[in-house]
């Protein structure tokens, strides 16, 4: 397709980001006359001219792999005015959308990309992917910018999930589907008489570079496996000794005074999770809050089982932020992935009572069987408090107040309300009938 009918047909000129710009994403006669002015001035460019305006559409054979909002394109060093959008990677392109102007949409082939590397976040700074690009070539189709005087483009990762968008990307540039998949014409091909067949230009280059670059790769993932196995067998002999010592507690609780009991299982807690589930990781989508389920579901039962089956939401906050170290978790973020928890079909559930009190509990608890123990509980004592019953059951105040309530819903007890506070009594209409 030759570019400059397109330009005159679609009124899509190269516009500008940098700091001379008129600013937006306009694609009008004027950004186009705007950007020619600026060719002009010496020569001067930005790296983005690797990029060509789109639709944003995936085109036939061509697949979402993973996307990520909030970031910002960087023309090498400098900034430019693609500040904050969604950035998409597919099985051939990488694509930029504006968050706010949805029809400011540039793409770059994944043919495009020599290779890439990370930049780690700093005080103020975000983590960023650096993506290495070849040339732009002589017949490239219209986009932002015409010329480049930088081989690089910088992704800056204002929301995090830097570290999935890096592995997906890397797992694209050593498949190469883009190749095996073809959506259409993706790098120039010039036709050899002699031979009767289609070469390709500039292909051996470029697998020389990712070869070179997979290398390295493997080398440094080979350093890093070293130190790893050294982690992994200390991280074994952790594991070990906490098991040693939870034995110990159950086998001797006799032995052993409740305070030091406590005190071990401070020292079992404050090992922590070993591999937390971060926004650094899975993004800050549905998906990070389903990997933080499953995780939840896995520290949770225990604790659970040893609690007689629920939870209070505070407990669980506090309960999973300690074991998590520094990678504390939000309460919003506790409550979206507690949502989640019976929909994946995973052990636990998130309750909330008509108080409006949340819980988590098991699955298999047996809410008619925690009725049916504070009746029994109540008629022995003749009535009690919220505080008296969590004394007598080994719970929160909070949950006892919310079981004697649930009995009372259910017209097993009756209540006195007066200055000296609630107080609950079995109902003698239903035992005595």
């Amino acid at each position: 397709m030759a570019a400059a009918p397109q330009v005159a047909a679609r009124g899509r000129g190269a516009t500008g980001h940098g700091a001379d710009s008129p600013g937006g994403c306009g694609r009008g006669v004027a950004a186009a006359a705007w950007s020619a002015r600026q060719l002009s001035r010496r020569g001067r460019g930005r790296a983005m001219d690797r990029f060509v305006w789109t639709s944003g559409l995936l085109e036939l054979g061509e697949t979402l792999v993973v996307q990520q909002r909030g970031v910002r394109l960087s023309d090498g060093e400098e900034k430019v005015k693609f500040d904050s959008g969604v950035l998409l990677l597919s099985t051939h392109r990488l694509i930029w959308r504006d968050q706010k102007n949805h029809e400011c949409c540039i793409a770059i082939p994944l043919s495009q990309i020599v290779f890439i590397e990370e930049q780690a976040a700093g005080i103020g700074k975000s983590a960023k992917i650096v993506v290495h690009l070849h040339p732009a070539s002589s017949n490239k189709e219209p986009g932002p910018f015409q010329s480049s005087k930088y081989s690089y483009i910088k992704l800056s990762f204002k929301e995090h999930g830097q570290i999935e968008f890096y592995r997906r990307l890397s797992e694209e540039m050593t498949q190469r589907r883009w190749e095996t998949m073809p959506t259409g014409q993706t790098i120039q091909v010039n036709k050899d008489p002699r031979a009767g067949r289609i070469r390709a230009v500039g292909i051996v280059g470029i697998e020389r570079k990712l070869e070179e670059k997979r290398k390295e790769t493997d080398k440094n993932i080979s350093e890093a496996f070293e130190d790893l196995s050294k982690l992994m067998e200390k991280a074994k002999e952790m594991v070990e000794l906490s098991k040693s010592i939870a034995n110990k507690i159950k086998e001797k609780q006799g032995d052993i005074t409740e305070d030091e009991t406590i005190r071990f299982k401070s020292y079992l807690l404050s090992m922590g999770i070993a591999n937390p589930v971060t926004r650094e990781t899975y993004g800050s989508g549905t998906h990070y809050h389903m990997q933080l389920a499953k995780q939840l579901a896995g520290i949770l039962q225990t604790p659970l089982e040893e609690r007689g089956g629920i939870m209070s939401l505070t407990e669980v906050y506090c309960l999973v932020n300690r074991a998590r170290g520094l990678e504390l978790l939000s309460p919003e973020d506790l409550v979206n992935a507690c949502k989640m928890l019976e929909s994946l079909k995973l052990p636990l559930r998130l309750r909330i009572f008509d108080s409006g009190v949340m819980v988590i509990e098991l699955q298999s608890h047996n809410e008619e069987e925690m009725v049916a123990s504070a009746l029994e509980t109540v008629s022995e004592k003749g009535s009690l408090t919220a505080d008296e019953f969590a004394k007598l059951v080994g719970m929160s105040v909070l949950l006892a107040k919310e079981r004697l309530l649930l009995a009372e819903k259910m017209g097993h007890l009756c209540r006195d309300d007066s200055v000296e506070g609630l107080r609950f009594y079995p109902n003698l209409f239903m035992t005595q009938s």
